[in-house]
């Protein structure tokens, strides 16, 4: 009884994501953002009706779901993309994280949280949601620089977000008297530690996939390197993202016999997603909401100008457009399962802190995971006409040069 159970609410669920599809197609809002919605009213914050195995599943759902992101993530970052535009994604990737930890460091002290506090909230606010940046772009069909850069972006600054955390775990852990040198070693180890990860599968990988069918790598192929990867991050206690990412990257450079993994893992991505942001919007809990107080708005806030003004003082060091770089801020709103990792970590790490920290991070996912995907489409259609306009200008003013003088 309880197997066909199962199976019954995953065949709803996947039928349901599909209508919501539509659905989003036709009133221009991202399917992550409705599917949510779809988790929230059928758990337990609502309705709770969703089976017990469903909702038990989100374990071995999540990092699966993430690797998989991670993976094509990775893939997006060729050698072609980096030369074009490796500068403006590393500035930019950059200029965001420093500047949402200051933000919302500095504002949070400001406002009277303590100083531990406030800086634990700054590294936990660098953190982004590339599964949901990605489908939003992946769904909105656009293409060019902006939409290159964004996912150039999203794909590294959470590398960036988790060495940073991993130093304010280190001076946090200084402040409160707690064991530096343990903090610092973890947050090493799960950076360092997923980078070598991702080298050890990713560079057997490029050269052993696709030797079946010269350069045709199957299904199983693709789908043992993700799971592979995910269950030793598991196990080794290493980000599962960041190993995820790296083995995309080395496999697309090295790899120059095929480039089909991605377009495998493609092909089964989305029903892993749509069960992950369902069991994501499942287990969000609304009361969280009541008990976060002034501490909690400010941090919303702050994280949200943070963005903006990280994405425009980026792009304004990288040569970007002033308005471009502001709506890369905007569309680096989204907030989800790396922050809540963080939040964890944090959490064991700060027993003291550890409610405070858990709910802030837990009822500003509600927020940002909600509204963020709806300003990462906001942005892109914002943005691509202005890069459409750039290429109109820069294709009339070769043509007014190849114009033969009087």
């Amino acid at each position: 009884m309880g197997s066909g159970t199962l199976l019954i609410a995953i065949g709803v669920l996947y039928l349901a994501g599909l209508a919501l599809d539509w659905f989003g197609h036709i009133v221009h809002v991202p399917r992550v953002t409705l599917l949510i919605l779809l988790g929230a009213l059928l758990g337990p914050p609502v309705l709770d009706i969703l089976p017990l195995a469903v909702d038990g599943a989100s374990d071995l759902l999540a990092p699966t779901a993430l690797t998989m992101v991670a993976f094509l993530l990775g893939g997006a970052l060729q050698r072609e993309t980096l030369v074009n535009h490796g500068r403006e994604i590393l500035i930019v990737s950059l200029s965001v994280v420093i500047i949402s930890i200051a933000i919302v460091a500095g504002g949070l002290v400001l406002i009277g949280a303590p100083l531990a506090l406030a800086l634990l909230m700054a590294g936990i606010s660098a953190a982004t949601a590339p599964a949901s940046t990605r489908d939003v772009v992946n769904q909105s069909g656009r293409n060019g620089r902006f939409a290159t850069n964004l996912l150039g972006i999203v794909a590294i600054d959470d590398a960036w977000g988790l060495l940073a955390f991993s130093l304010l775990l280190t001076i946090v852990g200084t402040i409160v008297g707690g064991e530096t040198a343990s903090a610092l070693a973890h947050g090493l180890w799960e950076a360092g530690g997923g980078v070598l990860l991702g080298l050890a599968i990713g560079l057997p990988g490029a050269y052993l996939t696709g030797r079946l069918k010269p350069g045709e790598p199957t299904l199983v192929e693709a789908l043992g390197i993700v799971f592979l990867c995910a269950g030793l991050a598991i196990w080794l206690g290493v980000s599962f993202l960041l190993a995820g990412m790296v083995t995309g990257a080395v496999i697309v450079n090295f790899a120059r016999h095929h480039d089909q993994p991605f377009h495998e893992v493609e092909r089964i991505e989305w029903p892993f997603m749509l069960l992950f942001f369902v069991m994501a919007g499942a287990s969000l809990e609304v009361e969280n909401l009541r008990g976060i107080g002034m501490i909690g708005i400010a941090y919303v806030v702050l994280r949200a100008a943070a963005r903006v003004l990280g994405g425009w003082s980026g792009g304004f060091l990288a040569g970007l457009p002033g308005r471009e770089g502001r709506l890369t801020g905007l569309a680096l709103m989204p907030q989800a399962g790396v922050a809540i990792g963080m939040a964890l970590v944090a959490a064991e790490r700060f027993p003291t802190l550890a409610d405070q920290i858990l709910a802030l991070t837990i009822a500003s996912t509600i927020v940002f995971e909600i509204a963020g995907p709806l300003l990462t489409q906001f942005a892109l259609k914002r943005a691509m006409p202005i890069a459409e306009n750039s290429l109109q200008i820069a294709d009339k003013a070769e043509r007014h040069q190849d114009r033969p003088g009087p």
